[in-house]
């Protein structure tokens, strides 16, 4: 079927069912273009129906009215363009409908794609994501008490007298990882679309980590491929040398990712520097400037990957705003006096223990969860009276 924009097709039930997620996407002409582009018609009304929580295929059909034998090829179909996730657990498959953000926004931009007009895309998701930083997506994203993401220290620049717990340190999680993979950068490549590469010289390929179920799912779907611990790591150390930031799941158990982010392309440092200063949960450290060593030479600004530092004047040290930093450690390498060093913070962050804690807590700030309770009642109760009650949380 062709797209329809603005008409009752289900672009518009769709956005209604992607706004009960923890992070929804605000209704706008250039949002009903974009999804338009995602989905044909009969995709969106698949995914208009889609229940709250993973599903089997039969749970799927009863929701859509779609026979199962019409219905599973289409969702293969969906699952191969990354707007549903298929997740095997114990011989049978369970269906998952991505959110936009994090989710099939950036799945649209993980592979090379021919399906679809990746450059007319890139030009509406810079509209959508950019125009309206302070009322729009960005708002969406990161105006609330529980960051999505957090940031990550660079290794050799933890303090001698310092620890950190594994879920604090790239290369722990990825070692404690059952499964890797790596893929295109979404951010880079929307970037390239629209001939604004990287100026850290940042690549587009083999540079965003995935990790667990949601990694075997990439690969599978050819969205990414498999790594070992060591190409993972390797990957991590290159990100250091150009001085990008990691970012992770804002979770202690089993993260799923991590980004290696740049100042010039990175949606996520882009919403710190709009002003979410606390859209991104901070390392438990922060920069500190030795002012008899710092010359003002600025290179530190250039490097820091959300704005955190500024110069006064020539004649001053540099300054460091205190509610931007993330922590990272990225400024450091690049100071010639060696006059940065990071400290531990007065308070540290402790993220949610899972993923389902985490979005657990963006559904009552949102004010979005009591669907989520009524869909796992009505689940919990078909399944204890038909006999086929079984283990929830099947995805990590």
């Amino acid at each position: 079927m062709g797209h329809q924009v603005g008409t009752k097709s289900s672009i518009v039930p769709l956005i209604d069912r992607l706004n009960k997620y923890p992070v929804g996407l605000p209704d706008s002409e250039t949002l009903r273009q974009i999804l338009s582009h995602l989905f044909d018609e009969q995709e969106a009304y698949i995914a208009s129906r889609f229940p709250l929580e993973e599903s089997t295929l039969t749970e799927v059909a009863q929701a859509t009215g779609i026979s199962c034998a019409e219905l599973a090829p289409l969702l293969d179909r969906m699952a191969d363009k990354g707007v549903i996730m298929d997740l095997p657990y114990e011989g049978e498959t369970y269906y998952l409908l991505m959110p936009g953000l994090i989710g099939f926004f950036e799945f649209s931009f993980m592979k090379l794609r021919d399906d679809i007009p990746q450059t007319e895309i890139a030009q509406l998701m810079y509209e959508y994501l950019y125009s309206n930083p302070q009322t729009g997506m960005a708002k969406e994203f990161f105006d609330s008490k529980t960051p999505l993401t957090r940031s990550l220290v660079y290794d050799d620049q933890i303090p001698v007298d310092s620890e950190v717990t594994s879920y604090e340190n790239a290369r722990k999680i990825i070692e404690q990882a059952d499964f890797g993979a790596v893929g295109i950068c979404y951010c880079r490549h929307k970037k390239h679309h629209l001939q604004q590469p990287c100026e850290k010289g940042a690549p587009m390929e083999d540079t965003c980590i995935s990790l667990g179920s949601g990694a075997r799912f990439l690969v599978r779907r050819g969205f990414a491929k498999e790594q070992s611990k060591e190409q993972l790591l390797a990957i991590v150390e290159q990100a250091r040398r150009l001085g990008l930031t990691h970012i992770t799941d804002n979770i202690r158990q089993q993260p799923a990712f991590i980004c290696n982010c740049c100042s010039c392309c990175c949606e996520l440092m882009a919403g710190v520097q709009a002003g979410y200063h606390n859209g991104i949960a901070k390392a438990p450290f922060i920069a500190e400037i030795n002012p008899i060593k710092c010359n003002s030479c600025g290179r530190c600004i250039s490097s820091c990957n959300v704005s955190a530092l500024v110069a006064i004047d020539r004649q001053q040290p540099i300054q460091i705003k205190q509610q931007v930093c993330l922590g990272c450690g990225a400024c450091l390498a690049a100071c010639p006096q060696q006059a940065l060093k990071l400290i531990p913070r007065d308070k540290k962050q402790k993220p949610p223990k899972n993923r389902t804690m985490l979005m657990g807590k963006r559904l009552l700030e949102r004010q979005r969860a009591m669907p989520f309770i009524v869909s796992g009642f009505k689940k919990a109760c078909h399944r204890i009276f038909s006999g086929q009650f079984r283990q929830k949380s099947k995805i990590p």
